[in-house]
């Protein structure tokens, strides 16, 4: 896995040279799903885009252990909650590295030593603030959603994210003072001074915050939870829960009370990547929180849509459930990455499909880049002993691909600018064919020797468009592109590399290129 290697080098006031991104922190109650995938995808490759654009950057993720749904998970196998959280972060963290999430921190917030600390200085900041008071309370509660619910948020009585009847709960909670930061953060929103995407989204919460916002309990009882979780101050009778905890491991994987200089170094953070069922959580509580503390506000949160199946949502019971630590190992990482960030659109919801990974595949990502990759790099080692030829003046054909990269450039970051990362994809892919197609017709299997000075060219014009290809795709399939990067004979790493420098020529006449080997074999189901 690649991590981003320059994270200590920025200094705190280089504002513009830093950028910090999250993922949603998940429940572990069970093995991870393919949204998790998805998010876990869309996250690394806006970071590792970041990183090209020349930016030093970090990346948070970890695992919500503080909660019911894990309490009850432990109690359904029999073990403890601590025993199966050990389990099941260890499978999120495996399962991370695997698809590549170029994370720096892994938070888990049953750490008493790293996390715990910085939840209960969150707590005093507010505290002091007036804004956490305790009363009893009398309402219902979904366990899937770790949230009280109204009655006009069911659907015919049901939770409308999981489906199930909320529980009737009534005991004694401390409450945070929401309701005081209404008009704030509607302004705030409304402003894009705190940017939700997309604008649908904006609008939901925009909408929730002028139908009243209500405070919101920030504890559990002991004997609810079990003991389990970050007790409050001074109150041991109550556990601090769930987005009061969860939502602190953006900051305590940055050194949130434990190293102040690095915590200042990469706060705010630029993006929280989520999916929409968590959307109220992130955009409302979460900053609400941060100004009673005095904290400065994230700047983005970026809300992805969720994966269905063959058009039907996952659901156990209906026996559709994708096992993306499976696909991983039948397909391997850049085959998933490619399908999650190719087929499914940005921010909204998107299908998976078994058939439809494979026939894309083949027909694009084999038959598009790696088909181009191919022949280029093939031609060279059967014709030029692997060396990059001397070019003769440039033509206007090679002119033109020249500045067609150029465009694709400005595209690209054009696109990854506004987070619509298939778009990005898109502009990449369509460059690769274009170099298949100017292969195609200058036909250097026929120019080798009827006109080796235009073969040459052409040679020397396509391994640069390989170079520029392996870079503009290696957020997207960074397995395959540092394969790619080492077959080119460079030094150091393809996510080293500096987006500026994509129209350049940087292959020089003489450089030889490396042992060759597919980037991507032809898949079956």
């Amino acid at each position: 896995m690649v991590k981003f290697k320059n994270v200590k080098d920025v200094k705190t006031e280089d504002a513009k040279k830093r950028f910090y991104i999250t993922t949603a922190i998940p429940y572990i109650n069970a093995p991870p799903h393919i949204g998790h995938a998805l998010e876990f995808v869309q996250t690394d490759v806006i970071a590792r885009f970041q990183q090209l654009f020349g930016k030093s950057t970090f990346l948070t993720t970890g695992a919500d252990e503080n909660s019911l749904k894990n309490i009850r998970a432990a109690e359904e196998q029999g073990v403890s909650t601590q025993a199966l959280c050990n389990t099941n972060a260890a499978i999120f963290k495996d399962f991370a590295e695997e698809i590549g999430l170029s994370f720096n921190s892994f938070v888990r917030s049953s750490s008493k030593q790293s996390h715990w600390p910085g939840v209960q200085k969150l707590w005093k900041l507010c505290e002091s603030s007036g804004d956490i008071y305790k009363k009893k309370y009398k309402g219902l509660y979904c366990v899937g959603c770790e949230a009280f619910l109204k009655e006009s948020e069911l659907v015919d009585g049901l939770c409308p994210e999981h489906k199930k009847k909320p529980e009737l709960v009534e005991e004694e909670n401390y409450f945070f003072r929401l309701s005081k930061y209404q008009k704030q953060l509607e302004k705030l929103i409304k402003s894009d001074k705190l940017r939700v995407l997309p604008k649908t989204r904006k609008r939901e919460v925009l909408a929730f915050i002028k139908s009243g916002l209500e405070d919101f309990s920030i504890s559990r009882s002991v004997e609810r939870t079990k003991g389990w979780g970050v007790p409050a101050p001074e109150d041991q009778s109550q556990i601090i829960y769930v987005w009061f905890d969860a939502l602190t491991c953006y900051l305590t994987g940055i050194g949130w009370s434990a190293d102040d200089n690095e915590f200042k170094k990469w706060w705010p953070a630029d993006v929280h990547v989520i999916g929409k069922g968590i959307t109220r959580f992130h955009a409302i509580y979460w900053p609400a929180m941060l100004l009673s503390a005095g904290l400065p506000l994230p700047k983005v949160v970026f809300v992805h849509g969720y994966v269905t199946v063959e058009g039907r949502k996952i659901s156990k019971s209906l026996g559709n459930v994708i096992d993306p630590l499976w696909l991983v190992k039948e397909y391997g990482a850049d085959v998933l990455r490619y399908y999650l960030t190719n087929e499914i659109s940005t921010f909204d919801d998107g299908d998976f499909s078994e058939a439809r990974l494979v026939e894309k595949t083949n027909n694009e990502l084999i038959g598009n880049f790696g088909n181009f990759v191919f022949r280029v790099l093939s031609f060279l080692k059967a014709n030029f002993n692997s060396v990059v030829p001397e070019p003769d003046t440039l033509k206007k054909e090679e002119k033109d691909l020249l500045e067609t990269l150029k465009k694709t450039k400005e595209k690209v970051r054009a696109a990854i600018g506004k987070f619509e990362l298939r778009d990005a994809f898109q502009s990449a892919f369509e460059l690769a064919a274009a170099g298949n197609r100017y292969f195609q017709k200058k036909k250097p299997w026929e120019t080798l020797k009827q006109n080796p000075e235009d073969c040459a060219n052409t040679l020397y014009i396509a391994i640069n468009l390989v170079q520029s290809l392996a870079v503009l795709f290696s957020p997207f399939v960074p397995h395959a592109c540092e394969q790619l990067w080492e077959q080119l004979g460079f030094e150091g790493s393809v996510h080293e590399q500096s987006f500026d420098d994509l129209d350049k020529l940087l292959v020089v006449p003489g450089h030889r290129i490396g042992d060759m080997k597919l980037l991507f074999k032809k898949l079956e189901i």
